[in-house]
């Protein structure tokens, strides 16, 4: 599992840097730059939205990521220990991108 950090607070699944969703999907298939990737499991939170349905806020989840170029991509897996996803004030996937992006 890897540790991450995410300062997407618009995001549905942030809770105080953590995650609630349990596992992500890092996108960015031809990325060069982390400004080519893009954290495709977000979803905006929209008020006081209640999560229900998704886990505890935690810092070390699974990353599952598409951004073949990454040197921290091991067969579509993350194999960093720790990452950040970064896009405050994020309306949509696309505005947020996986600030450990390096590209091999």
């Amino acid at each position: 599992m890897t540790r991450l950090d995410c300062s997407v607070t618009n995001c549905y699944y942030n809770d105080d840097r953590c995650c609630c969703k349990g596992d992500i999907m890092v996108d960015g298939k031809d990325a060069k730059r982390a400004q080519g990737t893009c954290c495709s499991s977000f979803r905006e939170k929209k008020g006081d939205a209640a999560r229900n349905a998704v886990n505890s806020p935690d810092k070390n989840i699974d990353v599952d990521c598409k951004a073949c170029n990454c040197v921290h991509n091991e067969d579509c897996k993350c194999a960093a220990e720790h990452i950040g996803i970064g896009g405050r004030g994020a309306c949509q996937c696309g505005e947020t991108e996986c600030m450990t992006f390096c590209c091999k």
